[in-house]
């Protein structure tokens, strides 16, 4: 349960980071950042996971990049059912997936020399 709550607060302040890098991906508050992670699980549970089934000959032509774009529509289509929390373009919503990749990527590799070290 604790490694859940981690992860949530970990994705909320990855959503924040994001929103001061990119133009016009917006993230008003805390509170719009937790409900936005929420949803964006949501979707990509649901919608990304048959958007990537659907995709999946193009993702693997393209080395997973074609991925990038699945996750862009799943932040797209999220900002429009979260209050305080809006994707205005869609190049806003590919380099918003890009820079939560390597976000997250960075996340499992401290987290992972954490453990490793504990």
């Amino acid at each position: 349960m604790l490694r859940l709550l981690l992860h949530w607060i970990l994705n909320a302040l990855a959503l924040l980071v994001v929103s001061h890098f990119v133009d016009g991906f917006i993230v008003t508050n805390v509170v719009s950042a937790f409900i936005a992670v929420v949803v964006i699980g949501l979707l990509n549970a649901t919608l990304g996971l048959f958007l990537k089934i659907i995709t999946l000959p193009l993702g693997i032509l393209t080395f997973g990049i074609f991925f990038l774009v699945v996750n862009a529509v799943v932040l797209w289509f999220s900002s429009k059912f979260v209050p305080g929390f809006a994707v205005t373009t869609f190049k806003a919503a590919f380099l918003g997936a890009l820079a939560l990749a390597v976000l997250h990527m960075l996340f499992g590799f401290f987290g992972a020399a954490a453990k490793k070290n504990s």
